[in-house]
């Protein structure tokens, strides 16, 4: 790709986040390249699909949350790490507004472009569910389709403004219910467990 095509393909990027941030994922691709002042025909060049848009700007963040699956994986006491995890996922997620609409009907879509990212990512949090799971510090009747789910639903959450407020703390509740008895203590913004 020449640098002009580059330069111009990462100012189409901010833009987009910048937007999407603000309106959430439905932002008009239209709005999008008058905000970037390039015309629609631009913007599409660039990216045929509002899933390609959003897949190329979301990619990088996919790429980050599975590497920090990975060395949360290599260290860390496995319950704290897969509630680390999860809390970085949902805190990502509900940087785009409505992103976790769009990502879980990707991960049922291989036709999707953001299928393969969102799969990826479900594969990283599975594997510390699985390292959780096998050290007795996690309930093992869940996966890591379900856990996906509850990122959704804790993204969703905050995406709410009537309900944000409750977010942290129902992070927490969410999180002490995926922990054992074994897991450790309290999950951070979880209530305070009567355990005595």
């Amino acid at each position: 790709m020449r640098a002009d095509a580059r330069k111009n393909r990462e100012h189409l990027l901010a833009v987009a986040g910048a937007a999407i941030g603000e309106q959430g994922v439905d932002v008009s691709l239209r709005d999008i390249a008058r905000r970037a002042d390039v015309g629609l025909a631009t913007l599409l060049r660039h990216f045929p699909t509002r899933e390609a848009l959003l897949d190329a700007l979301l990619r990088t963040s996919f790429d980050g949350m599975a590497v920090r699956a990975a060395g949360l994986e290599a260290s860390g006491e496995p319950g704290e790490a897969l509630v680390s995890w999860l809390r970085d996922c949902v805190v990502w997620t509900t940087e785009y507004r409505g992103v976790t609409v769009l990502m879980a009907a990707a991960i049922e879509d291989p036709g999707s472009a953001l299928h393969a990212s969102c799969v990826t990512l479900r594969a990283a949090g599975a594997r510390l569910l699985v390292r959780a799971q096998a050290a007795g510090v996690a309930r093992g009747d869940i996966d890591g389709a379900d856990l996906f789910a509850l990122v959704a639903a804790l993204a969703w959450l905050g995406d709410q403004p009537s309900l944000a407020p409750r977010a942290d703390r129902l992070f927490g509740v969410v999180a002490s219910a995926i922990l054992t008895g074994a897991g450790g203590g309290d999950v951070e913004g979880a209530p305070p467990s009567d355990r005595s």
